[in-house]
């Protein structure tokens, strides 16, 4: 599993190269199919529509010339041979010019075919593509899947390389069927005409079998068919296992990297590497295990090949010998005989691509599947529950409130219960509560992000909130688009993003505006939030909710920024989170969670009667006064 561990000194075992029970890849091949359907298919429809069917027309087009030009090569080489063994100058040179007009048109067609065709599958690509980053997108579903056992990992991985295969081959498949469809009706007539009948004599039975070498391709072929799929089945479930390891490997390398300074700090290497060494392990037993039924599959298609290239000769050569066919006739029969064979076998060749296509489509098909289900908790009944989201405004409310909330786990836990309070807008309100009470989930709650338990939540408008984590995210880009982010850098001025850092203590930033740089990396942990906090200056939200989002100032830094709400944005309702001694200070009453049996409940406490100085004085201030006042003494 991701970001899991495995015992190091437990050997490989077959059971570690098998998938959970639940794949789909054992369903059969039409099911399979349907399913695809239903998920490429719209593309065809879709916006993209118009320039999807030209496409699709043109490669198909330029493929039926192609087709069209290999039948006049097949007369070609009839005409040729006869013209070497009748001793033909004038025809020989002629026929050698023919071919070369030929091979300039095939050569000219098969270029802008493989053109079209890819642009074909780029532009599905984008389309698929874009179609599951909108829907893992989509109200916080990338959020909630990691809650979820749903068996889906790395949606990264499906999104960008599962996407590419099966786009792109799909279309390469598509393309082939009905290449070898085409060459296989044509040269089927071909062989049929030239190949005469066969006259068979057993015993004191005689009969004629006309078009004899049709029916010999058409056994040829059937027989590698079946001998091919029955020996490569198992390719299917070791393609899947691999890409899901390789998937795993990359996750853990990329983890690593970006946790890279605690490793550092802590020393953990040496567990880090015997980490990456386990799932390195997986790779290789995965993808060792591909190889064996690889392995088995290549013992059937490298004979079954060889065989190939001297079958038709040999069932020709009896009607050759017999004076009934001449040298370019046979070779003409060979040649159909491949194009025949080449189609017939076209399931043959493209077994194990196939087998690997469909182990990209089918962990696409599950991430599918996963974004379609509602994300939804079991009561103790088993009945699918969910949190009810209400807008304040509908409901007359001015403010947010919780009516018999309960959140649970994805899997039914309840973390907090009972949960009934009204937070008035213009409000400032702190929740405490001890580590793991389920505070930080109440937020991820009233942001829409956690559907798992039950009662109401009345909230305001979800563009007039702004949540401030602990550790801000600061996109890739420049410091301007990391301090406007959510929004365009453009709706602010130079001025305004300027005033902004200053009035956070960011003095030292005003000049790299325009600077690219892994911001989450060069800025400490500090500087981070301090951008957090000029980031609610620039938007200026009716209501802000913080967790922890002071972790990493100091008192005075702590006291220069969250004196924002008493200045600049007075009117902001405040919801925090915070544990740093001095945060009531900046609040009007405290929510505090107090865990019990069946789950956390909140109770409310007010402050004294006695107003607080929300604005007191910074540390030294009094000191300083003292001094100043003996020295003018």
């Amino acid at each position: 599993m991701k970001g899991g561990r495995r015992d190091e000194t437990r050997p490989v075992t077959a059971a570690d190269n098998q998938e959970p029970a639940e794949r789909n890849h054992t369903a059969s091949t039409a099911a399979f199919l349907r399913r695809f359907f239903r998920l490429a298919a719209p593309f065809f429809t879709s916006e993209e529509k118009w320039m999807a069917w030209t496409l699709l027309i043109g490669v198909l087009a330029l493929t039926s010339v192609q087709i069209a030009i290999a039948i006049r090569l097949n007369v070609w080489n009839r005409d040729f041979f006869n013209a070497l063994e009748s001793h033909d100058w004038n025809g020989f040179i002629y026929q050698m010019e023919l071919f070369g007009l030929l091979a300039a048109t095939t050569m000219g067609i098969a270029v802008y075919q493989v053109y079209v065709r890819q642009l074909l599958q780029l532009r599905w690509r984008r389309w698929l593509t874009a179609r599951f980053v909108d829907r893992w997108l989509e109200d916080g579903r990338h959020y909630q899947l990691n809650f979820i056992d749903s068996g889906v990992d790395n949606p990264d991985q499906r999104i960008s390389e599962n996407t590419r295969h099966a786009t792109e081959m799909a279309i390469e498949f598509g393309l082939g069927i009905f290449d070898k469809t085409i060459t296989l009706i044509s040269f089927i007539g071909i062989l049929w005409t030239i190949s005469g009948p066969l006259d068979v004599t057993l015993g004191t039975m005689s009969f004629r079998i006309p078009g004899y070498m049709v029916f010999a391709a058409l056994l040829y072929a059937g027989i590698g068919s079946i001998l091919t799929y029955f020996v490569g089945r198992p390719i299917v479930a070791a393609n899947r296992l691999q890409t899901a390891k390789e998937a795993d490997y990359r996750f853990a390398l990329v983890r690593l990297r970006e946790n890279s300074e605690a490793v550092a700090l802590i020393r953990g290497e040496a567990d880090e590497k015997g980490v990456l060494t386990g799932y390195f392990n997986d790779v290789l037993a995965s993808t060792i295990g591909l190889m064996r039924t690889q392995r088995r599959l290549m013992w059937l298609t490298s004979f079954y090949a060889a065989v190939g290239m001297v079958y038709p000769t040999l069932v020709a050569s009896p009607r050759f010998f017999a004076g009934a066919i001449t040298l370019g006739v046979l070779m003409q029969i060979t040649a159909a005989f491949g194009q025949v064979q080449t189609s017939l076998n076209w399931f043959v060749d493209n077994f194990p691509r196939i087998a690997e296509w469909r182990s990209h489509v089918e962990r696409l098909l599950e991430f599918d599947e996963v974004l379609h289900s509602t994300a939804e908790a079991q009561s103790e009944s088993g009945e699918s529950t969910s949190i009810h989201i209400a807008d304040s405004t509908a409901e007359g409310i001015d403010g947010l409130r919780f009516d018999d909330l309960q959140i649970a786990l994805a899997d039914g836990s309840v973390v907090i219960t009972d949960a009934n309070t009204l937070i008035s807008k213009g409000e400032r309100v702190l929740i405490v509560g001890p580590s793991g009470s389920g505070k930080s989930t109440l937020f991820r709650a009233v942001a829409g992000l956690w559907p798992w338990g039950t009662g109401k939540i009345t909230m305001p408008d979800r563009n007039l909130m702004m949540f401030m984590p602990q550790r801000p995210y600061l996109p890739l880009g420049t410091l301007r688009e990391a301090l406007a982010y959510p929004s365009v850098a453009q709706e602010f001025s130079d001025a305004t993003l300027e005033a902004a850092l200053r009035r956070c203590g960011l003095e030292n930033l005003v000049e790299r505006l325009d600077e690219r740089e892994r911001w989450d990396r060069v800025l400490s942990g500090g500087e981070q939030q301090r951008l957090a906090f000029a980031r609610v200056f620039l938007h200026k939200p009716e209501w802000v909710f913080m967790d922890e989002a002071t972790s990493a100032l100091d008192e005075d830094a702590q006291q220069a920024v969250m004196s924002l709400f008493t200045e600049e944005l007075a009117g902001t309702t405040l919801v925090s989170i915070a544990h740093r001694p001095g945060m009531d200070a900046f609040h009007d009453r405290t929510l505090t969670l107090v865990v019990a049996a069946g789950g956390a409940r909140l109770i409310t406490k007010r402050p004294p009667p006695e107003p607080r100085d929300t604005k007191r004085p910074p540390r030294g201030f009094v000191k300083d006064v003292l001094r100043r006042f003996r020295t003018t003494r």
